[in-house]
C-alpha cells in the first residue's frame, strides 16, 4: 500500500476515535428547575351576610309645586306696584301686587248704582199702579170676580222687576271690573319674573308676572327599572289610599360651593314609564323650603340641579362587597387554603362603592380586596391583613411554577372596572 494512503487512513481512524470518545464521555445534562416564585401578600375581608338598607341614587331639577302666570282681566294703565313685586320678592295670599287706573271703572259703578236706584223706584211705582188698578176695578162693581193679569198690571210689574234685576247685574259687573283693577296674590308665594312696570298700559290678558307658591318645592327623579325592586313606592288609587309609607330622600347641591343637604319625601309616583329612557319618575317634595328655620342654608333656587339619595328597602342576609374587589365587574378572587381562587359573580345590585352579590360567594369566604396585578388562580398568598386588622407577617416561602394547577384560568391583568350602575 502506498505510504501516502496509509497516512490518510490513520488520520481518519484517529478522528473517528476521538469523536467517539467525546460522545461517550459527555456528561449528562441536568434538568434545571424553574426559578422559585415568592408568595403574594394580600389583604382580605371576610364575607358576611347581614341586613342592608338599599339607597338609590338619582338626580333632578327643583321646580315649584304650583306656578302661575298673573294676567290682567281688565285694561288700564299700571299706576302702582307693590314693593315685593320684583324678581325674588315674597308675598302673602291676598296681598295687592299691582294697581291699574280705576277712574273709568269707578264711574261705571256709580252709573250702575244710579240705574239700580231708578229701576227700584220704577218697581215701587208699578206696584202702586197695580194696587190702584185693583181698587178701581172693584169700584166698578166687580166684587166676587177675579181680576185678570192685565187689569192688575202684572205684565208691567214683571217688566219693572226684570229691569231692576238687570240694573243690579250691571252694578255687580261694574264692581267686579273695578275690583279687578287691583291684582292680588292667589297664594303665599314668590315672584319668578316681572313683566310690567308703572306707566305701562295693560290690556285684557296682559301678562303681569310669573309667580310660584312657596309652600313646597318638588324634584322629578328618574329611577331605573332594575332599581324598582329595592324601594317601596307610594302608589295612589281611586280610593286615595297609598300602598306604602313615603320614603325619605336627601337632596344635595353644591351650587354655592359648599355641599348642602335638604331632607324631603317621595310623595307620589308618575303613572307611566318614560318610553324613551325606560325609567319611572317619582316626585320628591321639600316642605316650606323658604322658612326661617333654614336660614343657616343658602335658599333653594328654582331650576337648581340636585342629586338625590332615596331610602330603599331593608333586606336581610345580604352579601355586600366593595367594588374595589371586583375585576371587570364580573369576578373576584378569594383565598382558599393559602392560594387564590377565582369566583365568577352574579350581582343583584350595585352603587358607586359597593355591590350586593346574588350568587358566586357565600358567608365566610375570604375576599381579596388588595390589588393583585397579573395573577392566576392557584397562586400562593400570605394574608397580611384581615378585616382591617394587620396579621403577624409569615415567611414569604417561594414556590415553583411546576406546582401550579393545570388548566387554571389566567387573570388578564386588565384594570378593575368600578361602576355605580346596578348589576
Amino acid at each position: 500500500m502506498n505510504p501516502k494512503y496509509r497516512l490518510s487512513a490513520a488520520i481518519v481512524i484517529a478522528i473517528v476515535t476521538i469523536l467517539a470518545l467525546i460522545h461517550f464521555m459527555k456528561p449528562e445534562a441536568k434538568r434545571r428547575k424553574a426559578p422559585p416564585v415568592p408568595a403574594i401578600n394580600v389583604q382580605v375581608q371576610t364575607v358576611t351576610a347581614e341586613p342592608y338598607q338599599f339607597t338609590l341614587n338619582s338626580f333632578g331639577v327643583l321646580k315649584p309645586r304650583t306656578q302661575s302666570l298673573l294676567q290682567s282681566q281688565v285694561s288700564g294703565e299700571v299706576v302702582w306696584l307693590s314693593s315685593q313685586f320684583r324678581e325674588g320678592g315674597f308675598f302673602n295670599q291676598g296681598d295687592v301686587l299691582v294697581k291699574l287706573d280705576d277712574r273709568d271703572y269707578q264711574a261705571k259703578v256709580q252709573t250702575a248704582k244710579a240705574n239700580v236706584m231708578s229701576a227700584d223706584q220704577a218697581l215701587i211705582e208699578e206696584k202702586a199702579r197695580g194696587e190702584q188698578a185693583l181698587q178701581d176695578w172693584l169700584r166698578l162693581g166687580n166684587q166676587g170676580k177675579t181680576p185678570s193679569a192685565l187689569v192688575l198690571r202684572k205684565p208691567q210689574l214683571a217688566a219693572a222687576e226684570a229691569k231692576l234685576l238687570s240694573a243690579k247685574a250691571e252694578l255687580a259687573t261694574a264692581e267686579l271690573a273695578l275690583s279687578r283693577t287691583q291684582i292680588m296674590a292667589p297664594f303665599n308665594g314668590r315672584v319668578l319674573s316681572k313683566k310690567v312696570d308703572v306707566g305701562q298700559l295693560a290690556g285684557n290678558n296682559t301678562q303681569l308676572a310669573e309667580v310660584y307658591a312657596t309652600d313646597y318645592v318638588e324634584v322629578r327623579l328618574p329611577l331605573k327599572q332594575r332599581d324598582l325592586p329595592f324601594i317601596s313606592l307610594p302608589e295612589h288609587y281611586r280610593d286615595g289610599e297609598s300602598r306604602a309609607e313615603l320614603p325619605r330622600v336627601s337632596l344635595r347641591s353644591t351650587l354655592f360651593g359648599q355641599p348642602e343637604i335638604w331632607e324631603g319625601r317621595i310623595v307620589r309616583t308618575e303613572s307611566a314609564i318614560d318610553s324613551n329612557a325606560q325609567q319611572l319618575y317619582v316626585i320628591a317634595q321639600i316642605d316650606d323650603p323658604f322658612s326661617a328655620q333654614h336660614k343657616n342654608k343658602m335658599p333653594l333656587k328654582i331650576g337648581q340641579y340636585v342629586t338625590a339619595q332615596i331610602q330603599g328597602k331593608t333586606k336581610d342576609e345580604q352579601l355586600l362587597i366593595p367594588n374595589k374587589a371586583l375585576y371587570q365587574n364580573s369576578y373576584v378572587f378569594v383565598v382558599n387554603e393559602g392560594r387564590l381562587q377565582r369566583r365568577d359573580l352574579k350581582l343583584a345590585w350595585q352603587n358607586d362603592s359597593h355591590s350586593v352579590v346574588d350568587s358566586g360567594l357565600q358567608a365566610g369566604d375570604e375576599l381579596v380586596i388588595s390589588p393583585l396585578g397579573q395573577v392566576v388562580s392557584g397562586t400562593a398568598v400570605n394574608i397580611v391583613e384581615k378585616d382591617g386588622v394587620a396579621l403577624e407577617a409569615k415567611p414569604n416561602k417561594p414556590r415553583h411554577d411546576a406546582e401550579k394547577g393545570k388548566g387554571e384560568r389566567k387573570h388578564d391583568g386588565k384594570p378593575r372596572q368600578k361602576s355605580g350602575e346596578s348589576a
